[in-house]
């Protein structure tokens, strides 16, 4: 599954990789998605060709989004193998949506900017571009501007008797934004065992025992390796509302780039809503992001 992903990858142009360790992890974790009924593989002479898989999630406005993702190696396309996942992936959806009576269902696919094929295939399907995510890149690490911390905020070391409250604060920064999906009890512990969990690169500003805004700041090592880069992220940014507007996210950013740069890292990465309402795409800019990618979400209705 992984030789797939990444051969699928390289046909597009997409600078991703997935490791076999990395699949075993996220199949473990999923909430929502039994691998066992909600993926599928298309094998022939034995040779896997392609495979896809479904899973479902209830947004806060009980909007359930029944979402997809699919891949078929460059050498294999144009047999109609995509299309034969995503008509079992579309069918599996309709099986579950009749499970879940109550509240509005649709299709739902996030696309990566290159992936031209399979946007033509979910066209062709009857899907419709939604919204719009971009991709920014910082490549200007040393010359991260020094935004002052506002007053009667401190940084401090992250310990894990301060994990659950900076999970429960970016969470609720978050339930204004678009397309806000409430976490499942099982997520939290998810959490705690990813990859990406880095705490001592965090960036967590505390209003005295209130998170007030945070950079979950990470580095993926063997996705650096696998592609010959220096990069790391800038990502989970999320203020809480009566501390917005006073310039913590762009504090707390500017710490993360540093912190980067130290670390001996050439760039930097995060994604954005293309619309988000809180001014984030003009705070990411102040602080040497430029936009590099855009990715697409596309969505179908789906009838029950």
């Amino acid at each position: 599954m992984a030789e797939v992903a990444n051969a699928s990858f390289d046909a597009d142009g997409v600078l991703a990789r997935r490791a076999p360790e990395d699949l075993a992890r996220d199949y473990a974790a999923f909430t929502n998605c039994d691998p066992y009924h909600d993926a599928i593989m298309a094998e022939l002479d034995g040779e896997l060709v392609g495979y896809g898989r479904c899973w479902r999630f209830t947004q806060a406005d009980g909007l359930t989004l029944h979402a997809q993702i699919g891949f078929v190696p460059g050498r294999w396309r144009g047999r109609g193998i995509g299309r034969v996942l995503q008509g079992w992936i579309e069918q599996r959806h309709h099986t579950v949506a009749a499970q879940q009576p109550g509240g509005p269902h649709v299709h739902h696919a996030y696309v990566q900017q290159g992936e031209e094929a399979r946007a033509k295939l979910l066209q062709a399907s009857g899907y419709a571009p939604m919204r719009y995510f971009f991709e920014m890149l910082n490549t200007e690490l040393q010359a991260a501007p020094d935004f002052p911390l506002p007053q009667g905020l401190e940084l401090r070391p992250v310990f894990p008797e301060h994990y659950r409250a900076i999970w429960g604060a970016h969470h609720t920064a978050f339930e204004d934004h678009w397309g806000m999906a409430p976490p499942l009890p099982r997520d939290y512990d998810t959490w705690l065992e990813s990859r990406i969990f880095q705490p001592a690169r965090w960036q967590v500003a505390w209003d005295g025992d209130e998170v007030a805004g945070q950079v979950r700041t990470y580095i993926n090592e063997d996705e650096n390796l696998h592609l010959s880069r220096r990069r790391g992220y800038t990502e989970f940014i999320s203020v809480g509302r009566k501390w917005r507007r006073r310039g913590l996210a762009r504090a707390l950013i500017a710490r993360s780039l540093r912190l980067l740069a130290d670390e001996g890292m050439a760039e930097s990465a995060l994604a954005v809503d293309g619309e988000n309402l809180t001014g984030a795409n003009r705070v990411y800019a102040d602080c040497g992001f430029q936009v590099v990618k855009r990715n697409t979400i596309y969505r179908k209705p789906l009838a029950v």
